[in-house]
């Protein structure tokens, strides 16, 4: 394949995952790491990962050296080997709204009402596309407050454009750059919890510009593990009785989630996994997410689950597992944005359920998402060689 530059515009570039992105891929094109952890490395038709450049928004303007030094996840030998790199890449202000994330704020804002606000972003688009290829939009901003889906503003286009023109306090700041994104041509992809590119307006938006969108929600380390689990369990017949799944992290996400307004939006995208794959309600199906400071990007996700066998027997299964949030979550994301820029090569527009494989509550064209591991990255696979 020619050589040919994907940008990747990253909504809260400065964040953990954000600056795990840019490093990783730095680290990758001077040879010192190697391909762990990016599971479409042996992909086809896929930018090759020496050919992508970062830039996007974040609250803090620190350059994305500094602000990696803040976050530790890198070796010191790591941060050292790409530092004068990450420190040219400075992000540009973002979008600061307390009424959706009122424990995250910085100095680095845009001012103005929402069509302003599109204005800057398209700008900013416009700006990172004349200097690449090919640009995608991946948000990995905090996790806003649970949106109200059923909203008027959001039902079709043209309520949403009346809503920005009336600066409408329901349009959330995800939804704004994933309008910005699919207006300028841009595939949008969406790592959080937050309601963004999946109502209605801006799907019907993405349709009618032809353009890929994405989400929702990373799935990178419990719900991953649950969708191989579930099935099977299912597979053998043996009945889950409850699920009992607690996280503790201690990240700027994490702190954001301390938030019940915005927890609510994360427990949301993690509950609905497991009733979808076995196909019965279950009724002690519990998540309990903490944010617990001293853990930093590490996290701890455990799971209790009880379970139904022959004759009525009960049995436990228990899965602990000391996980780094950013080291899953940052190889996925990328993996996601070269997907999506193949898919608006192949002139494939609107929502790419072949994708479901990377979130925990995957956009869909059906009434239900598939969630069960194993049949999404089959989905993927046959999207990824088409021939074969």
């Amino acid at each position: 394949m020619a050589k040919r530059t994907l940008g990747i515009a990253v909504v809260g570039l400065g964040g953990a995952v954000g600056t795990t992105m840019a490093a990783g891929v730095e680290l990758l094109k001077k040879g010192l790491i190697g391909k762990e952890g990016l599971p479409l490395a042996e992909a086809d038709r896929l930018a090759d990962y020496s050919d992508i450049v970062f830039a996007g928004w974040d609250l803090f303007p620190d350059d994305l050296a500094k602000a990696a030094a803040n976050h530790e996840v890198l070796t010191y030998k790591q941060h050292v080997a790409v530092e004068s790199e990450l420190a040219k890449i400075k992000p540009w202000p973002a979008i600061g709204d307390e009424r959706f994330l009122s424990l995250i704020d910085g100095e680095n804002k845009i001012a103005g009402g929402h069509g302003d606000v599109i204005d800057t972003l398209r700008k900013n688009l416009a700006e990172f596309k004349g200097r690449c290829d090919s640009v995608v939009v991946i948000n990995l901003a905090s996790t806003e407050k649970l949106a109200t889906e059923g909203n008027e503003a959001f039902d079709s286009l043209d309520a949403f454009e009346k809503g920005l023109d009336e600066n409408s306090p329901a349009i959330s700041p995800a939804m704004l750059y994933a309008y910005a994104a699919i207006a300028e041509g841009v595939p949008y992809g969406n790592f959080t919890p937050s309601l963004a590119a999946d109502i209605p307006a801006l799907i019907e938006f993405a349709e009618k510009q032809n353009v890929p969108i994405a989400g929702k929600d990373g799935k990178t380390g419990q719900t991953f593990i649950k969708t191989i689990l579930a099935p099977a369990l299912k597979s053998r017949a043996l009945h889950v009785d409850g699920w009992y799944s607690t996280n503790i992290l201690g990240n700027r996400d994490g702190l954001a989630l301390s938030n019940e307004e915005s927890l609510a939006s994360k427990v949301k995208t993690k509950q609905s996994v497991l009733d979808d794959i076995l196909g019965y309600p279950v009724e002690d199906h519990i998540v309990d997410i903490r944010y617990y400071r001293p853990r930093g990007d590490n996290k701890e996700a455990w799971d209790n689950i009880d379970i139904r066998g022959f004759l009525g027997q009960t049995m436990q299964i228990k899965v602990n597992f000391l996980c780094k949030d950013s080291i899953l979550a940052a190889p996925l994301a990328i993996e996601i944005a070269r997907c999506l820029d193949l898919a608006l090569r192949r002139g494939e527009g609107g929502i790419q359920e072949q994708l479901a494989v990377f979130f925990k509550l995957p956009m869909s064209k059906a009434d239900k998402p598939e969630h069960a591991f194993h049949l999404q990255e089959a989905m993927l696979a046959r999207w990824l060689n088409p021939q074969s």
